[in-house]
């Protein structure tokens, strides 16, 4: 069994070193949308292979492996057996051109790179598409984490009690304070402290365990923010768990939808889906299905959201509707929890391909959260409701206690004259009832049409806090309109009940007959006055709810200015700063020029103090050379004798020194010449060919031999000493030996002077 090993940061490596070109059919921008036959044999080939891997038991040994990255990485080995390696390496050329172009297929070749991660993702492959798939490369929050390490949540007695319960029998994660536990309660740690509002809850650990043994624990972490913003998770996972609410509406709809008979036999035995769906979504499988399989559908849920997770819930319904209907809800429970895990040792295959035959409808689920969301709002109504009318229902008993316990007022003279006080002052109150409510309604027909003429508030997220005053402030109103009502059906019953009691005592006597009439007459005003305040509190509602309106359309237009002021700001702070590096770039423009200009110009001064020097070389060449041929014509015709041979060898010194000192002064000034006053621009000199002549090059990098290199390499030198069988000369001659010497070589165009 061969082993192949990759880490995230190896992966990067070899997919980097793989074709940098998409010339595969199916993943060329220019080929069509179908896959070419050679495509479609591969991939038939590589979802054979992962079946293949996923039933090896090494192979499922090796997932469930140590970590070796760093300290905090899992390694991810796999093993196949050795007929697979071409498969293998077929598999790995794919997936590097898909992760080398990502962009590019994400884009123009979304559905092949779906199909593609339905078969399967390889194991070496899943920690870098991962990252991929939920945008998770190169996060912010990644360089707070190690910060976020040093600080203390309140969540850690939680983390620490729950990660004993998380994949218990996995090798990484079941011994106590192991590696695999630390860093589970790291990352759980980090994110409890970035999201304050979730903190932790129990199933998220699965899905972070899942992370860990993928990747490191730096890019689990931003893995798993990615998953808790963008797919759903938080929604989930927040303490009202609202989201896996509406998950459960939605699933049961899709059931009763599909598999009615089934959904009928649940609903006899009181079988909730709660009782068997909310592990599916909270954890995605992991809890419920074997390692392998929850992996595989995982891959998917990272490539096309919580669709998977409907889909393979209703496919395992279907898988198990004949079992389920002849169970009870005890049987129906040991069933989820025993026999449907074994059903999917064989591989995920079945149950996936059996989920895309499920109908999914993306604009029905749409629609069952919008009818979810309401129903939920109108229950959280109905309990606001109930409430306040208990507590109104206990303060009207007391008030009926009260009155119940006072007895039957006796009435005199001054009663009755302060029974008419109150009856003109009820009957002032209704008139300026009546005339403010007269007002109010004026009012709202002219905020009406003011309200008319406003553009329509379709940007409801914008508006979400208005809205949820106004609300509150409708259900004070309704409220208090009730407690009014309720107030008056009080007035009624009681003046009902009091003309009950006083019934026979008013026949007595004219003076209590016409007493009564104006009690009467007093309990209608303040009857019809109730009433007018009734309605007038009905109008100051309505009244405030067209204020709500048109203030919410007021900070909408006000919302608008601002954000166009902005715009306009940041279009001129962008134009000022346009001309500020136009001017900046003329500048720049303007100064390489001039330097351009600077070293052309120095480039030729250089050039011909070259060409001077070379000159000057050249003449004192020809200088050495005459008198080294009069030196030797001295010696073949013997003119020189032992007399004056002294007076001529210190002329030819006086003449050698003073050519010394000469090629001295020109070889300094050359060397001046040289130095590098520029960058990129070196002067070398060559003395080439048998005619003597010289030539100039200011290419760079041209190496040129030196004066040493040309006294080490020369075969043959001539050496000008003035030796003519003088024996005093002699000493002289010996020390002088290094005074001028003319090497000449054998062979090649190359000729040297060392001085």
């Amino acid at each position: 069994m061969a082993s192949q090993v990759a880490t995230p940061t190896s992966l990067q490596t070899t997919t980097t070193s793989s074709s940098t070109s998409l010339s595969s059919p199916a993943l060329s921008p220019s080929s069509p949308a179908q896959l070419s036959p050679d495509d479609v044999e591969l991939l038939a080939k590589l979802e054979e292979q992962n079946r293949l891997l996923e039933t090896d038991s090494k192979s499922l040994r090796s997932m469930n492996g140590s970590r070796r990255n760093s300290g905090s990485s899992l390694v991810s080995s796999s093993s196949a057996s050795s007929n697979l390696s071409h498969l293998e390496e077929d598999t790995w050329i794919l997936w590097g051109r898909i992760v080398n172009e990502w962009e590019e297929v994400r884009k123009k070749k979304e559905k092949q790179l779906k199909d593609l991660v339905r078969k399967g993702v390889p194991h070496h492959f899943r920690a870098i598409v991962w990252q991929l798939l939920c945008n998770a490369q190169n996060m912010p929050i990644k360089d707070q984490y190690s910060e976020l390490l040093k600080m203390t949540s309140p969540c850690e007695k939680l983390i620490r009690r729950d990660i004993a319960r998380t994949y218990p029998e996995h090798e990484f994660f079941k011994e106590k304070d192991s590696l695999g536990q630390e860093v589970l309660f790291n990352v759980m740690k980090a994110y409890s402290l970035v999201d304050r509002e979730v903190g932790y809850c129990q199933g998220s650990a699965f899905i972070v365990g899942l992370l860990l043994m993928q990747m490191p624990e730096e890019e689990a972490f931003c893995v798993f923010v990615k998953l808790m913003q963008d797919y759903r998770l938080r929604e989930l996972f927040k303490p009202s768990m609202a989201e896996l609410g509406l998950c459960m509406y939605q699933f049961e709809y899709m059931i009763q939808e599909q598999l009615p008979e089934l959904h009928m036999h649940f609903q006899a035995q009181s079988f909730h889906t709660s009782m068997y769906a909310s592990s599916w979504f909270l954890t995605i499988f992991l809890t419920s299905f074997p390692l392998p399989v929850a992996t595989r559908i995982f891959d998917i849920f990272m490539c096309e959201g919580l669709e998977i997770v409907f889909r393979v819930g209703l496919a395992i319904l279907q898988m198990n509707q004949t079992e389920l209907i002849q169970l009870d809800m005890e049987g129906m429970l040991q069933h989820f929890q025993r026999v449907i895990p074994h059903q999917l040792d064989s591989g995920p295959d079945k149950v996936i391909q059996a989920a895309y035959q499920v109908k999914y409808n993306a604009k029905k689920m749409k629609k069952l959260e919008k009818d979810y969301t309401t129903i939920k709002t109108k229950e959280m109504e109905e309990q606001v409701e109930i409430k306040r009318l208990r507590t109104e229902n206990r303060l009207l008993k007391q008030r009926i206690d009260t009155l119940e316990k006072k007895g039957a007022p006796r009435y005199s003279e001054e009663s009755v004259l302060q029974l008419e006080r109150e009856l003109v002052q009820a009957r002032l109150k209704e008139a300026e009832s009546q005339c403010a409510l007269k007002e109010m309604q004026d009012k709202i027909l002219d905020m009406e049409k003011r309200n008319t003429s406003l553009p329509d508030d379709t940007n409801v997220a914008r508006l979400q806090e208005e809205l949820i005053g106004v609300k509150l402030r409708e259900a004070e109103a309704l409220t208090g309109l009730k407690e009014l009502r309720q107030q008056v059906r009080d007035l009624e019953e009681h003046w009902q009940r009091h003309l009950a009691r006083t019934a026979g005592r008013w026949k007595d006597s004219p003076r209590k007959n016409a007493l009564s009439e104006m009690q009467d007459e007093l309990m209608s005003v303040r009857l019809r006055e109730a009433e007018a305040q009734a309605e007038l509190r009905e109008t100051r509602q309505r009244m405030l709810e067209m204020e709500t309106q048109n203030q919410i359309h007021s900070n909408q237009l006000r919302r608008a200015e601002q954000e166009s002021r902005c715009l306009q700001e940041c279009v001129q702070t962008l134009t000022l700063q346009n001309k500020d590096l136009t001017g900046q770039l003329q500048e720049i423009k303007r100064r390489q020029a001039e330097i351009e200009c600077k070293s052309k110009e120095e480039v030729m001064a250089v050039r011909l103090r070259e060409a001077d020097n070379i000159a000057a070389m050249a003449e004192l060449q020809q200088q050495i050379s005459e008198l080294e041929i009069q030196k030797e014509e001295g010696k073949v015709q013997g003119q020189l004798n032992h007399t004056d041979s002294s007076q001529y060898i210190r002329d030819l010194k006086d003449q050698i020194a003073d050519l010394k000192h000469e090629i001295c002064c020109i070889k300094g000034q050359k060397g001046l010449a040289n130095q590098p006053t520029f960058d990129g621009i070196h002067i070398v000199n060559h003395y080439a060919g048998d005619d003597g002549s010289y030539q100039s090059s200011d290419e760079d990098g041209v190496k040129v031999p030196t004066l040493r290199d040309s006294h080490q390499r020369s075969g043959g030198r001539i050496r000008l000493q003035p030796n003519l069988g003088d024996t005093d000369s002699e000493e002289e001659e010996e020390e002088d030996d290094e005074a001028l010497r003319l090497s000449v070589p054998q062979s090649g165009s190359h000729k040297s002077t060392t001085v």
